[in-house]
């Protein structure tokens, strides 16, 4: 149920992705009151973990919802204006795995702020089903984020990331200790605004910064902080040779 009302939102906040068509406001708001009774129902289920009534956080949580549209429509414009095969915005709201993984982050990170326990891990859970992509629903995101294909990126539950960041897959943002007793601690990196991160960088250890206006090249492995307009990249040693008799090639069985 988690899971509909969660695809419900989006279609409520993005029209073009829902099978239904709505012709007048009198049926979107007919459509949201149904999406309220919903999560009044998944909240009753946790009540007595809650800082408050159901309803009163359903309330709460509907009136954050255009907010987090505009937040959703300034990370599908960055997207967009960050893939050159991207064709239009809404090409990315509807096909783009990166933009469903922020969207639902979004949304999620609301009921956090909320003080609502669980739902955020279901709907981050079910991101990850969907995308591969696992961003933990504490982390906390600035505005215009651009995740370029997106496959095998893992963000922290405290991790820190600026505005308009880029990061492209298989790329992790991690700690460098999984003990039990630094729960409570800032175990993840923070990237400050218009950081670059490419492909496979692997950055850990919750005082390591990454400086604004830093570009981070692809595998690498960091786990210090570096200053702001820094160019860190990964120099790979790759040997190339030549044969003219292909009787000397080596053969090998895999």
């Amino acid at each position: 149920m988690s899971c509909a009302f969660l695809e419900g939102v989006l279609q409520l906040l993005f029209p073009s992705l829902s099978e239904h068509s709505f012709s007048t406001r009198s049926e979107v708001e007919a459509y949201a009151m149904l999406l309220h009774s919903d999560l009044e129902k998944i909240l009753f289920r946790i009540e007595e973990r809650l800082p408050g009534k159901p309803y009163e956080i359903a309330d709460a949580y509907f009136e954050a919802l255009p907010g987090l549209q505009q937040q959703l429509n300034d990370d599908a414009a960055a997207i967009e204006a960050g893939d050159p095969a991207a064709v239009n915005v809404d090409e990315v709201i509807r096909t783009y795995p990166g933009f469903f993984a922020v969207a639902v982050y979004r949304l999620a990170h609301q009921f956090c702020r909320m003080g609502v326990p669980l739902l955020p891990r279901v709907l981050a859970t079910y991101a990850h089903t969907r995308t591969g992509i696992d961003i933990h629903p504490r982390a906390n995101i600035g505005a215009r984020f651009c995740i370029d294909h997106g496959t095998g990126i893992v963000i922290g539950e405290t991790a820190d990331i600026g505005n308009n960041v880029k990061i492209y897959q298989g790329v992790t943002l991690g700690a460098l200790s999984v003990e039990k007793s630094m729960a409570n601690v800032k175990r993840h990196p923070t990237i400050e605004d218009n950081v670059i991160i490419y492909a496979g960088a692997t950055i850990l250890g919750g005082k390591t910064v990454v400086g604004h206006d830093s570009i981070i090249g692809g595998n690498v492995w960091l786990t210090e902080s570096v200053p702001s307009f820094a160019r860190v990249y990964h120099r790979p040693q790759i040997k190339v040779s030549y044969y003219e008799d292909r009787a000397d090639v080596l053969n090998f069985s895999i």
